[in-house]
């Protein structure tokens, strides 16, 4: 999965997406940045590492809640079947009533 292909799929995707931290008037710029954003809607985040881990977790969880952003999906290139390598992250409100 690449910015070329989802692109030639016809998705509205971006890459690189910087993604401020704003703390009341505040607005940081050198926050945070999503490595591909897709339709608005879905952030995913690209590793080539041994194994992903509690702070990869962390920093797309991040992104999500930042950015209000529905879905995310934290890919790990390093590995002889990409599909075993691939996690579903679900940004759910945390101010929801159940």
């Amino acid at each position: 999965m690449s910015f070329y292909e989802l692109q030639n799929a016809g998705f509205k995707v971006e890459k690189e997406i910087t993604l401020p931290i704003k703390y009341k008037e505040i607005r940081l710029d050198q926050g945070y940045r999503i490595d591909l954003l897709v339709e608005d809607k879905l952030v995913i985040e690209l590793k080539t590492v041994e194994s992903c881990t509690a702070v990869h977790f962390a920093q797309i969880l991040t992104y999500l809640k930042l950015g209000n952003y529905p879905l995310g999906l934290l890919i790990n290139y390093n590995s002889t079947i990409l599909k075993n390598n691939i996690k579903r992250f679900i940004n759910t409100p945390s101010d929801s009533k159940r």
